[in-house]
Order: C-alpha cells, then structure tokens, then sequence
C-alpha cells in the first residue's frame, strides 16, 4: 500500500513539473482542480475533524487502534522508507506553493520561511524517533534489548564528551543563523500608524497558535490560562509520570497513551493553529485556503450566538433574564459539570483503574490539564458547526467562557 502511494505522489509531482513557473487559472486543469480539492479540504472544520479521525489510527493508543493500524499498513510510515514518502508528500505541496501566484507571496515572506522549516523538522523528527521506537518494539517482543540500552557501569562524562558535543552543535546553529540573517531580509515594516494598520496584523509566527486561540476564547484564557498551563504540563510530566517504560530508549509500544495525548496537543493543537495563522487566515481574519487570492472584500457572515441565548431565547422562546446569574446558570452548570463532576464519574467507571494507580493527586491534575486541554477542540468544533461564541457570557463582568 505505501509503494502505490509513494508512486502516484510521485507521479503527481512529475505532473506539477512538467507545467514549469507560476501556474494560472488556465494554465493546467487538472493541477487547478487539485487546488481547489486543497482550498476545499483546508477549510477547519474539515481538515481539523480529518486529522482528529485520522490521528488515533498513525499513533495508536490503544490495541485496537494498533489492528487498524497494522491493517491499513499505516506502520509503513513509520518504518522501512516511510520517511521518503513524507519527503516527497512535504517538497510537492511546498513546490505547488512557490509556483502558485497566491501562495508564493505568503511563502515568500521572511517571516514565514521559519514555518517551511518547521514542516520538514517535524517531519524528520517525527519519523525517526517513530522508526527507532518500532525498531525497539520488535526488538524487545523478541526478548531482546532495546539499541540505546547501556550496561549500568558504562558512563558518559559531562568533561569532555557532553561539552564537545554541545559545543559543535552552538557553531553549527551560529552558522546557520549568521548564513540565515544575511541571505533573508529581517521582515520589518514602517513605524505603527493608527490610521494605516495592516490587514491582517498578526503576532510573530510563534505567537500565531495564541492568536488563533483568541478565535474560540476571551483574552484571559487564550492569553493567561492556557499558557500558564502548557509550561505548568510540561513542567508538571516528570512528577506525574509513573511509567518506567521507556526511560533511556525509544519505545511506543510501551508508552502509546502518553505519546498519542501528548502528540494531539502538539500537532493538532498548536502546529496546526500555528499553520493555520500564518497560511490560512488572510484580511478581515477571514479564512482562505493556501492557493486562494486574499480578497480584502471577502465577506463571511457569521452569527455567532452565545450559550444562554440559545436556550433562553431559541430554546424557551423568552427573553434573556436581566439577572447576570440567572441568564448564564446554564453555562455554569456546564462548566462546573465538566471540571468537576466528570473527572469524579470517570473516575469510578471508565477511569477506575487509572485512578487507582495515580492516586487521587495525580490524577485530578491530570484531568485538570487533560479537561482544560481538550476543551479547545470542543470550543473549535462548537464554533465552526454551530457558530456558539461563549458557554458564559458576562461582559459586565469582563469575564467570558
């Protein structure tokens, strides 16, 4: 299965080839019908229900999900020339990019070309430390011990064995960033102008997963909250951790939960936002996909409804109460459910085992970061299917859910 889509890619990016310089409307229909097929499929709603489908079944977290996995013969990315496929997959969209007449322009920007390193680093990345892991895999079903593993008494010294290597790679990045900031322009605009802002004004690329969050939340989550605990998460893994599997060598086989949760925050919470920022959101904020022209008079119309007005209003067919408390007791409701009472029922029923094996500290903290976590992509599908805007609305109170 991977050969025969490792051959159409590649045939698909000898096609692209063959057309030579920027591509127009007119130039090749069937490379503009495959364009539009991305500019279709880029919309979130699609591409972010796709990869959360698709994302259990290339980093199965659970047996059955490995079946599927093994079936599909999805582990061949992962293994064998897995990651020539990925190469090609990568380079043939970058190079439809930079010969599109939209998307180069966005390409082209000094300040998106971290974003092309960033695609291929992941890549990279990604499919090694996959492919050792399953090496290890393999390794350890068969009784055998993981390559990383080092007899206890052999050692490392930090003088002069760590320092060397630390060393080299600081001259290899001081060459890449001094070759870098001479070969691209640094992407500085004129001095602020209150009445000539920029459309669309965006943050620094690695700003743009916190802009995009702005979308769906108030400023105090998206800005506050969700930072402050993606570096307590992070920080808070080593303490939380009680799987000695794994420690010192690659395995996914015996930490596939972790690396799936931790992997779907990573990609699909913040790479994709990230991506979608700087790709994907043109003038006005309006969505657009990657081959689409940038209409400043593009016109979404989007009647976003908070909470309380649908079941006050749409719902009970009544006005929304005057009183703060009453008109959002829904949404508190809901909140107060979702933090507190599901952790407690999960705990008994589904997540019976795990709670027993934390302890009841480990685990609330767990829920705390796995619930805030998760709350995202329910408040982007909330938004994108139904055009809810806030669970609790109280800008009296300059606080919104």
């Amino acid at each position: 299965m991977h050969k025969l889509l490792l051959i159409i890619f590649s045939f698909s990016f000898l096609i692209a080839a063959g057309g030579g310089g920027p591509v127009y409307q007119d130039s090749n229909s069937l490379l503009q019908m495959f364009k539009e097929f991305v500019n279709i499929f880029s919309e979130p709603i699609i591409s972010f229900t796709f990869i959360t489908i698709i994302f259990p079944f290339l980093f199965p977290p659970t047996d059955w999900f490995d079946k599927i996995h093994r079936r599909l013969g999805l582990h061949h990315i992962w293994t064998n020339k897995g990651g020539y496929f990925l190469f090609i997959l990568t380079t043939f969209f970058f190079y439809l990019g930079y010969t599109d007449p939209y998307f180069s322009i966005i390409l082209n920007k000094p300040d998106n070309f971290p974003i092309v390193l960033m695609a291929y680093a992941f890549v990279g990345a990604t499919w090694y430390s996959m492919k050792k892991a399953y090496i290890n895999d393999a390794r350890l079903d068969a009784g055998k011990k993981p390559r990383e593993y080092n007899d206890p008494e052999d050692k490392v010294l930090v003088w002069p064995d760590l320092v060397y290597i630390e060393f080299i790679a600081l001259l290899i990045f001081t060459a890449a960033l001094t070759v870098w900031s001479i070969v691209l322009a640094a992407p500085l605009e004129e001095p602020a102008n209150a009445a000539a802002t920029p459309n669309p004004s965006k943050a620094p690329w690695y700003f743009l997963g916190l802009q995009e969050m702005l979308v769906y939340f108030d400023p105090w989550i998206a800005g506050i909250v969700f930072p402050i605990f993606i570096i307590l998460g992070m920080c808070a893994i080593p303490y939380m951790d009680i799987n000695k599997n794994g420690d010192g060598y690659y395995s996914y086989k015996e930490r596939r939960v972790g690396i799936f949760i931790f992997m779907y925050g990573w990609v699909a919470l913040w790479l994709y936002l990230i991506v979608i920022g700087t790709f994907f959101r043109g003038p006005n904020w309006n969505f657009y996909g990657p081959f689409e022209w940038w209409d400043p008079h593009k016109l979404e119309v989007l009647n976003n409804v908070n909470l309380s007005e649908y079941v006050w209003v749409y719902m009970l067919g009544q006005e929304t109460p005057s009183n703060i408390l009453m008109r959002e007791s829904v949404g508190f409701l809901l909140v107060f459910f979702y933090l507190f009472i599901l952790p407690i029922f999960l705990s008994q029923t589904l997540l019976k085992n795990m709670f027993k094996a934390y302890g009841p500290v480990r685990y609330a903290s767990l829920m705390i970061f796995g619930l805030t976590m998760l709350s995202l992509p329910i408040k982007m599908f909330l938004r994108w299917t139904i055009n809810l805007k806030y669970i609790v609305y109280i800008p009296e109170w300059f606080f919104n859910i």
